[in-house]
């Protein structure tokens, strides 16, 4: 299933390795157009569950109609708690496909994109009073620097904060062309594409608490899997494949091998099931250019 909202990655390979058990309880982190909690639902009996995080407003109206299906208009770093107000406490399996939706790069207005000149807004939940446009005029030098060598991996982050501090002095960087034209002296020749592109992802990165947020609700899935749950997660660049990961590997995000105090031991939490992630397929990148930079890791809890 592909739909205009959303064209869902790697999705025969997401619903393999679900494992999914007829009448077992699963989680979608991050519904969008719905199309994995659709392939999901067909492999679920009578008895099973899906429920589906989602904190974009434009996604709520892709909502199944469905008794089986639940969708939780908020941010999967509430795992736990709202999956308890539902009487869940383990589940049988987790899908979480990270990153921002088509739909979102697609809506111009949302300012994620390069593509199109708007607003520099870059929120996934619109009820959040941080913006990309007060990251950029009113965060301090040292923040700006620290964001966009951390999130961005940005070589030269100290001239493109110099030239923002400069040119916001004068006046408001307030769309996404403005901002464009503020850093173009320090995009490197033949790669102003990919420079931007890490531009805005260190700065949606912020505005929405994308790494805070993962590491929380990865944190949680340790917890609410049960002993032979799937944790399958598809992330985009390299900070969020680093937690998956990590958590798969050890147990938690910092990637910390916890010792058997007894035999001192390392004590495993998952099962890793992809020493190397899946890869999308020549024919996906084609289809779906958004596919070309995932990456799917697969952990088995023991």
């Amino acid at each position: 299933m592909s739909n205009a909202y959303h064209n869902p990655v790697l999705l025969q390979a997401c619903i393999d390795n679900l494992n999914i058990q007829p009448n077992g309880v699963y989680v979608d982190l991050t519904f969008g157009g719905g199309g994995h909690s659709a392939h999901i639902l067909k492999h679920l009996g009578n008895k099973g569950k899906l429920f589906a995080f989602d904190q974009d407003e434009d996604a709520h109206k892709n909502a199944l109609k469905d008794p089986r299906f639940t969708l939780i208009p908020h941010n999967f770093r509430y795992l736990k708690n709202y999956l308890r107000l539902y009487g869940i406490t383990k589940v049988n399996g987790i899908l979480g496909d990270l990153g921002v939706s088509s739909h979102q790069f697609d809506e111009a207005e949302r300012g994620f994109s390069i593509r199109f000149n708007a607003e520099l807004d870059m929120r996934m939940n619109r009820q959040n009073p941080l913006t990309a446009k007060v990251i950029v005029n009113e965060y301090e030098p040292k923040q700006l620097l620290q964001l966009f060598k951390e999130y961005g991996e940005i070589h030269n982050a100290a001239k493109l904060v110099h030239n923002i501090t400069e040119a916001r002095a004068e006046k408001e960087i307030s769309t996404t062309d403005d901002l464009k034209d503020v850093i173009k002296h320090c995009t490197p020749k033949f790669e102003e594409h990919k420079y931007l592109a890490k531009v805005f992802q260190a700065l949606r990165i912020e505005v929405n608490q994308e790494m805070e947020a993962l590491k929380e609700c990865l944190t949680q899935c340790v917890e609410v899997l049960e002993s032979g749950g799937r944790l399958v997660v598809i992330s985009y660049h390299s900070l969020e494949d680093r937690l998956v990961k990590n958590i798969i590997k050890t147990g938690n995000t910092e990637g910390k091998e916890e010792k058997d105090m007894i035999y001192g031991r390392s004590e495993k939490v998952f099962k890793n099931l992809t020493s190397k992630p899946i890869l999308p397929t020549e024919e996906e990148i084609k289809n779906n250019t958004r596919a070309r930079s995932a990456k799917l890791r697969v952990g088995e809890k023991i």
